[in-house]
């Protein structure tokens, strides 16, 4: 017997981070987490699995209309043919009180209901699903512990969507413990909601995260898919994950140490996205957020230049990635080469400059007067901006001891290399 379990498909939300560029997959970002439920569907018809399990977050939210309930009755009409059940329940992000359409589904499907928890069961293959949709976005209960007792006999797979224990990073939905999970007796948890793919335990019963079927921004790097459980009368005997995204999102870091010039951080930059690319077996599209790092001579050479380099770096992904790579992001975070203290024995101009530079967080009508000219210059620049540019929230805040600290190094850098 096989089967998929899936969550956190998310139906329809946007990927976000690569829009505003002019050279950007457009259609593939609107279509993505469509694209990578279709592939999911066509694993499942080719792999002919006995059913799906689907734990919560199929959708994003209320549908923006009916298309994408056309879409899921669509692929839920493919695995009908296929005779591929569907075991559906509701997370936080569609939770009953969260959508307000809704389509009859075709008959394969099978939802969880959200009163109580509730238990379906394939005769044929000796197997009981068990498992509560959420009604409120906000489900702060424990529900695992009203889950029914085992079926005797049968395969118990219990379906949740959770926070889990110890995911702070995730909102605390339905919290319960993997020891309450193992209390229950069932084979096989499959859980949802943390994006994450995580096999936590695997005795006295499989507690998974499949992951989310597509990474949307930046913070969901690397494969995504669902997982392929394969299993007998003994119990689970495997779980293989199943990748079916269809963009992939990146971190490359690039160690500048070496850099004299920009230049040469161009250079490294372009030779660090070339490795990804040749890393690319599978052929997939990708975008890559770019952070060039280390203590190095070209610090200085970087100093107001991030537009540009920015640009440069563009230019290197379009040569390597060839309609394949996108840099979703470059972000500057090097340090000088010169020690502070050496600057300071120079006994000059520059010196005088670092010195009144490192009094300037704590001179407090320098920095009111600095405020005030910032919030001038913020007022007149374009509204789309304001998103874009970090710096310019904390300045129409008043807030801006941190650009001086953060400014007054690479004005230095770039002054000492320009001496």
């Amino acid at each position: 017997m096989k089967f998929i379990h899936t969550a956190d498909i998310h139906l329809d939300s946007p990927l976000t981070g690569l829009a505003s560029y002019g050279d950007a997959p457009a259609e593939m970002l609107r279509t993505a987490t469509r694209d990578a439920f279709t592939n999911l569907v066509n694993e499942a018809i080719e792999e002919e699995v006995d059913f799906m399990v689907i734990a919560g977050d199929l959708y994003d939210g209320t549908w923006k209309d009916y298309n994408t309930g056309y879409f899921f009755c669509r692929e839920m009409g493919r695995l009908n043919k296929a005779d591929i059940p569907v075991y559906l329940l509701f997370g936080n992000h569609d939770a009953e009180s969260e959508m307000t359409k809704k389509l009859s589904l075709p008959p394969n499907v099978h939802t969880f209901a959200t009163r109580e928890p509730s238990t379906f069961r394939i005769e044929r293959l000796k197997v009981a699903l068990h498992g509560r949709s959420f009604k409120e976005a906000a489900t702060t209960e424990n529900l695992a512990l009203k889950y029914p007792e085992r079926v005797a006999g049968c395969l118990n797979i219990g379906v949740l969507h959770t926070a889990l224990e110890g995911n702070a990073q995730h909102a605390p939905y339905a919290p319960c413990s993997l020891a309450e999970l193992s209390a229950k007796g069932y084979d096989y948890w499959a859980l949802g909601h943390v994006h994450e793919h995580s096999i936590l335990q695997k005795a006295p019963c499989w507690v998974v995260f499949p992951g989310n079927l597509q990474g949307r921004h930046i913070r969901e790097t690397g494969p995504r898919g669902a997982v392929l459980v394969t299993a007998d009368e003994t119990g689970i005997l495997s779980v293989e994950r199943l990748f079916v995204d269809v963009l992939r999102w990146h971190h490359v870091i690039v160690d500048v140490s070496s850099a004299q010039t920009l230049a040469d951080v161009v250079q490294l930059a372009g030779k660090a996205l070339e490795r990804l690319v040749s890393e690319n077996l599978e052929g997939k599209p990708m975008s890559a957020r770019v952070t060039v790092m280390g203590r190095t001579i070209a610090h200085g050479d970087l100093f107001s230049m991030e537009v540009h380099l920015r640009a440069e770096i563009l230019g290197q992904a379009a040569a390597v990635g060839i309609h394949k790579l996108w840099v979703e992001k470059v972000r500057v975070e090097t340090t000088p080469a010169a020690d502070p203290n050496d600057i300071k024995a120079r006994a000059d101009a520059i010196a005088d400059l670092q010195a009144l530079l490192e009094e300037a967080p704590k001179d407090e009508l320098l920095l009111r007067n600095l405020a005030e000219e910032l919030q001038q210059l913020v007022g007149k620049a374009p509204f789309e901006l304001m998103d874009a540019v970090q710096d310019f929230k904390s300045i129409r805040a008043g807030d801006v001891v941190q650009i001086v600290k953060t400014v007054s190094p690479s004005l230095i850098a770039h002054l000492v290399k320009a001496s």
